[in-house]
């Protein structure tokens, strides 16, 4: 007899400190476990992190991870935080990010993991009067049917390499 999962929401408040990310790396491979959907958890994390380290990094206030299921077999990993303003190219078509950033770059790569691991991705301003605290939110999802590149460096030089 199988068992039919409900949809399901988890949602992590998270304060500006350096250690977010980490609590709610942690959070998600609890949530994925739990659900059955570990071999979603290398991806997911990826997502989470990149998210939640650009919440961290360009804003000053809280944030939020928000975990869901998609449908069967897929998640949507979402990130809130206090800033409206949409990164660069994130909302749009694929060559919209622009180009790689080089390889001895310190920073600049986050946005482009997400877009070469995620199967969809987007972005919602959240301004209007009935969502007191506006911002933005961030979604990226992953799946099971889809093959996950080997590791981040593999998915950065896909991305390099236009192939994603």
């Amino acid at each position: 007899m199988s068992t039919v999962s409900p949809p399901w929401t988890y949602t992590l408040e998270l304060p500006h400190d350096p250690r977010a990310p980490g609590v709610a790396r942690t959070t998600l491979r609890a949530v994925l476990a739990v659900h059955g959907l570990a071999e979603l958890t290398a991806t997911a994390e990826l997502l989470a992190a990149e998210l939640l380290t650009n919440a961290y990094r360009h804003t000053q206030g809280p944030c939020a991870l928000r975990l869901r299921s998609a449908e069967p077999d897929r998640l949507r990993v979402a990130v809130w935080d206090s800033d409206p303003t949409i990164p660069p190219g994130f909302g749009g078509p694929p060559g919209a990010l622009g180009g790689v950033p080089p390889e001895d770059a310190e920073c600049g790569r986050g946005l482009h993991l997400v877009r070469a691991c995620a199967d969809a991705w987007g972005a919602y301003v959240l301004a209007d009067a009935a969502n007191a605290c506006g911002g933005k939110l961030l979604w990226a999802e992953c799946g099971r049917h889809a093959a996950r590149p080997q590791s981040a460096e593999t998915a950065l030089n896909g991305a390099r390499m236009g192939e994603s």
